[in-house]
């Protein structure tokens, strides 16, 4: 494994895995292109020492092979834009206008391929399809690191076709490699993870996974709501998950074994009904009418997790604290942001992952008062949950 900004590409095709799996609206406009920014720095350096570019990425999910609707041709225009570069589009991403296109390919040119998933064989990890893409280019760099915790044909199988020196992370899966080792492996205490979201059974593995490393875990969100009602507390009509009650408990006699402390709200804002123009007031934890439902860290709460964050040295922040797309029930997550923002701003290393967190950051527009902010999603809390993720594992050559 070679380290992207030490590789020079001067006279070579970098076949690139990218995520521009994108939204599209019904007359096929970009909705959010921050995917495709993310890359612009790799492709940039690639062209800037006289490389050229072949790309890779999927876009939706088509069952049933090619498909206008998810076809890459309908983002090749923005692309251009956004590099500054005629992009060249091959309507296959194997066969024989791949190849000639690739083939043709001069310093400085760049090639976009058709969606690799109009081929079953990119899902199943197809090792002969996976060496008909690898054939297209000198150099691998995967940059994409959310579809780092799948095992598909471009993005592990295909780096076994090239030398340890010919493939590489790009900058945007470097960075999020780095700085989730950093808080994983490297991270300086004291370290507060905080873990919102509605289940309690999406986010086990990682609150487990942190016990051995955190030193304060904060828990918000629906899924405290299965810890309050584990404790014997009333919760009202508030979203729990009765079969994950005595899970809950568990977390909380391992933690205290652990010596980590675990954090719930104290208060809450209820509503009696779940919209935003429902009747609201502050009520304490465990003590939630019938009828009524918990939506949002309380004010006080608000208060203590405030405290816990500022005198962390790091953060990972995955998931928000109450129902944040409604405005009356935003104020919690919007707390901790404030938090994180003003930790960060001290000298704290605050990583953000997982797609609601992300979603509310940006909203609130922090994305730049955090220290990083991953893409990742899926491959994030896979990573955090203590799984190798074969994305990377291929680049870095682990197990090969």
């Amino acid at each position: 494994m070679s380290t992207f900004k030490d590789f020079s590409f001067a006279g070579k095709k970098a076949l690139i895995r990218v995520d521009f799996n994108v939204p599209l609206n019904d007359a096929f406009e970009i909705t959010d292109d921050n995917r495709m920014r993310a890359t612009v720095p790799t492709i940039s350096k690639i062209l800037k020492d006289g490389g050229s570019v072949i790309l890779m990425s999927h876009l939706g999910r088509p069952k049933d092979g090619p498909t206008e609707k998810y076809s890459l041709k309908h983002i090749v225009a923005h692309l251009s834009k956004l590099l500054g570069v005629e992009v060249q589009f091959a309507n296959d991403c194997i066969g024989a206008e791949a190849v000639d296109k690739a083939a043709a390919l001069q310093a400085g040119q760049v090639l976009l391929l058709e969606n690799l998933r109009f081929y079953k064989e990119e899902e199943k990890g197809d090792l002969a399809f996976a060496e008909k893409l690898a054939k297209l280019g000198d150099v691998y760099v995967n940059d994409a690191f959310g579809t780092a915790h799948r095992a598909h044909a471009s993005t592990a199988i295909i780096a076994q076709f090239f030398s340890k020196e010919n493939r590489t992370f790009g900058l945007v899966m470097e960075g999020e490699v780095v700085s989730a080792e950093k808080v994983l492996h490297a991270a300086q205490k004291p370290f507060t993870a905080i873990i919102g979201g509605a289940k309690v059974s999406d986010k086990i593995l990682i609150i487990e996974n942190l016990l051995d490393r955190a030193t304060d875990i904060i828990i918000g969100g629906g899924m405290a709501y299965t810890f309050f009602k584990a404790q014997g507390g009333k919760i009202g009509n508030s979203i729990h998950e009765d079969d994950r009650m005595p899970l809950a408990l568990d977390i909380l006699a391992k933690a205290k074994a652990k010596g980590v402390n675990i954090h719930l709200p104290v208060d809450n804002i209820i509503a009696d009904d779940f919209s935003n123009t429902a009747n609201t007031k502050n009520c304490a934890s465990g003590e939630i009418p019938d009828g009524w439902e918990g939506l949002d860290a309380g004010i006080e709460s608000r208060a203590q997790f405030a405290k816990v964050i500022l005198a962390s040295k790091t953060i990972l922040w995955n998931g928000p604290m109450g129902v944040f797309e409604m405005s009356n029930f935003q104020a919690g997550t919007k707390a901790i942001a404030d938090a994180v923002a003003e930790a960060t701003q001290k000298g704290a290393f605050s990583l953000v992952g997982g797609g609601d967190s992300v979603a509310a950051v940006n909203q609130f527009g922090y994305n730049d008062k955090v220290s990083y902010v991953s893409t990742g999603g899926g491959a994030m809390l896979e990573y955090f949950e203590g799984k190798t993720l074969p994305g990377i594992a291929a680049i870095k050559g682990e197990g090969a």
